[in-house]
């Protein structure tokens, strides 16, 4: 091959063919390290359009959940009293998500699902695998004006994008809800040549005064 030559892989992983996990969580806090625990996940995991599978399942927490917990998801410490601990669905869960060279992590607000999952992952130890990242709601920050949606909430988010799914605070209705917001984003950025993995990232990750806040947004 002449050193001008390019691979496919080259060029970068095409979108269409990237497998991505759209993973949700609802927990009985704010933080980890605050006490909080997970109490419920939701994943599905999409490639091309097409969703290939879906993960839900209560978790015990271990600790009651407080009352405004409950008033926000409608999870009540009955639901989860016979659910297994997350040491259990550990296991279970990364077998879903699939290999680190294979999958990219999605989350609405990812940073919130990582802590927990992370905290988890020490907690039952395992290794938490390094998954290649996108934050939809850092993605819309990137794409979206303040003239197309006043924030980039989950809900504002898939009202303004009509998604099939409306988030309610569930697990994996709310992970439901970000595919379609991930694929309407997606589609935006391809009216940019955006088509690869690679260039998502670095387009994600560029700096950019579109839509300049300082408020946290989150689902």
């Amino acid at each position: 091959m002449n050193s001008w030559q390019v691979t496919i892989e080259d060029l970068g992983r095409p979108l269409v063919r990237t497998t991505f996990v759209v993973l949700d969580l609802e927990t009985s806090g704010g933080a980890p390290h605050l006490g909080a625990h997970i109490t419920e996940i939701g994943a599905v995991k999409v490639r091309g359009g097409e969703v290939l599978g879906k993960f839900q399942t209560f978790i015990n927490p271990g600790t009651p959940i407080p009352a405004f917990i409950t008033a926000l998801t409608g999870i009540t410490d009955e639901m989860v009293s016979s659910s297994p601990r997350i040491s259990e669905v550990f296991p279970i869960l990364l077998e879903f998500l699939g290999s680190e060279k294979e999958t990219v992590f999605v989350a609405h607000n990812a940073p919130f699902d990582l802590s927990f999952l992370k905290a988890a992952a020490r907690d039952s130890e395992y290794r938490w695998p390094r998954f290649t990242v996108i934050d939809t709601a850092k993605l819309a920050r990137r794409i979206l004006t303040r003239d197309e949606v006043l924030n980039c909430k989950l809900g504002t988010l898939a009202e303004f994008f009509e998604t099939e799914v409306s988030p309610n605070h569930r697990a994996l209705d709310d992970a439901l809800a970000t595919v379609d917001v991930l694929h309407a984003l997606i589609g935006r950025v391809g009216g940019l040549g955006i088509t690869t993995l690679e260039e998502l990232k670095d387009f994600t990750n560029r700096k950019s005064n579109t839509r300049a806040r300082k408020d946290l947004e989150s689902s």
